[in-house]
């Protein structure tokens, strides 16, 4: 992987399921995830002594008159009121990093996967899928492991405090502990139905962002059929559908947030009614019904974590399938077929066909490729001297590129010449200097195999007999394979193969 990944080896995922695809990420980070548990159950589990230390304040101090007693316990109300901020600082920190782990690995070995499957990406997702995974699956599985931390301390909190209060009243125990599945049963439905009106919404940015991708692709040549109008409704129309999605979106998520606040204040409200009513008929004192209020009122912090956690991790779960899909994406039986055609090593093949596809998927079943390059490819916006190295090559590299490519003039009639900007795509160069900025990108990194679709179509036979001697020249001993019908390329070929319907 370059220097700058996140990881060398970001691991071999478990694709077998969702859940062992969350668990996957758990196992990487063992020792980060603990600490995460151990700090959330930390500062969950302290939340239960501010209540403990008031209620004997209340006991020892207030009741009996004692004003010394008071004071100590109001000292360590305060001390413990710092250490749960310094063990909260520490569990936000942890669980950070968690998230971030989870979110870069996941986001690696999907470009890894992608990266390798090459063309067969291409034909199976859109741009605005693939787009969707690595921006929102990824921040939602990242999210989702939350509950490695906070949740676990939510789980512990939630038995201690429970405990402590069968030692008041039995009875309030048993209201607190089954208070939660209640809640969940609640608010089950309405998460349901907000998992499923988002997965549709999902779908639909999906497919506005991939049309928006092919409006831009083809922008000049809907200009020049005058199709822009009407493709620009089309795109509105989309645009209106997807902003109604939202919409519904926002509802139920309205719906749901009300719920996380709502139900736990309605919790505590109908707690505080049983206990003031078991104090009146003198069922508990007086000092043990404040603590029961604030045993509870703590407990809306972990009631909070369960309802949240209820939410996330299902829609983590449709995440992590939908990263399993692409993981899981291999290319088809006849794209491995590795003697669809052999290439001699150290040789410039080139392959002629009238199909240009077909003879594109023909190259793409070539065994350990490592560069496919066409005009499809993504010119960069930014510096030239950039967009065509995006390792570091030095300038002797670089100049070699560019001969090779015959750019030295599409460099030199530019006002800064490789320091220069490029619009993205290269929208501010013509169609023929894009071709050869996006060969020199491809020629620099010297790959032991480059395959070039079409690499001169837009050049004139001066330039394209000079670029098809040069390449040949520059690739010399390493293996070259040129998609091309022009004769000025198979007049430099060691091999040229004639395609026909894909054999």
């Amino acid at each position: 992987m370059p220097r700058h990944a996140p990881y060398d080896d970001p691991g071999t995922p478990d694709v077998r399921s969702p859940w062992r695809y969350l668990w996957w990420l758990v196992r990487m980070q063992p020792w980060r995830v603990l600490a995460g548990a151990w700090w959330g159950s930390l500062w969950m589990c302290g939340l239960i002594l501010p209540p403990y230390l008031i209620a004997q304040a209340i006991e020892d101090g207030l009741r009996a008159g004692n004003r010394q007693a008071l004071v100590w316990w109001s000292v360590a109300l305060v001390v413990v009121a710092g250490l749960l901020a310094i063990a909260g600082m520490f569990r936000h920190r942890t669980m950070s990093l968690v998230r971030t782990d989870a979110a870069l690995r996941t986001a690696q070995v999907v470009v890894r996967h992608v990266t390798r499957l090459g063309g067969v990406v291409r034909r199976r997702l859109s741009s605005g899928e693939l787009t969707y995974v690595q921006n929102g699956d990824t921040a939602r599985i990242a999210h989702a492991l939350t509950s490695t931390g906070p949740g676990v301390g939510a789980v512990i909190a939630y038995a201690v405090t429970a405990v402590l209060l069968v030692r008041i009243s039995p009875l309030v125990a048993v209201v607190v502990l089954l208070g939660v599945p209640v809640l969940a049963v609640v608010t089950g439905p309405v998460m349901r139905r907000l998992h499923a009106v988002e997965t549709g919404y999902r779908h639909s940015q999906g497919e506005l962002a991939a049309r928006a991708g092919d409006i831009v692709a083809g922008l000049r040549v809907l200009s020049g059929i005058g199709g822009k109008p009407a493709f620009e409704e089309r795109f509105r129309a989309m645009s209106r559908e997807v902003l109604a999605d939202g919409y519904r979106v926002s509802r139920w998520v309205s719906w749901v947030q009300a719920l996380t606040f709502g139900l736990p204040a309605l919790f505590l409200a109908v707690v505080t009614w049983i206990v003031a009513r078991m104090a009146v008929t003198g069922a508990i004192t007086i000092p043990e019904m404040v603590a029961v209020y604030l045993y509870v009122t703590t407990l809306i912090m972990p009631v909070s974590f369960f309802i949240e956690g209820a939410d996330s991790i299902p829609r983590a779960l449709v995440s992590a399938r939908r990263v399993i899909d692409v993981l899981s994406l291999q290319p088809d039986p006849k794209d491995t077929d590795a003697e669809a055609f052999d290439v001699k090593s150290g040789a410039l093949t080139v392959v002629v066909s009238e199909n240009a596809a077909a003879a594109r998927e023909a190259v793409e079943r070539l065994p350990g490729q490592v560069v496919v390059a066409d005009n499809d490819d993504y010119l960069f916006r930014g510096p030239v001297r950039d967009a065509v190295s995006v390792a570091d090559h030095d300038d002797s590299e670089l100049d070699q590129a560019v001969w090779a490519a015959a750019a030295a003039d599409v460099v030199e009639a530019m006002p800064d010449g490789l320091d220069s900007h490029l619009e993205s795509q290269g929208r501010n160069v013509s169609g023929g200097q894009r071709q050869r900025l996006r060969l020199v990108r491809a020629l620099i990194g010297e790959p032991e195999v480059l395959v070039l679709v079409e690499p001169t179509s837009a050049l004139d036979a001066v330039t394209e007999a000079a670029v098809a001697q040069r390449v040949r020249e520059a690739r010399s001993g390493l293996t070259t394979v040129v998609v091309s019908s022009s004769p000025l390329w198979a007049g430099q070929a060691d091999q040229v193969i004639h395609l026909e319907e894909a054999r």
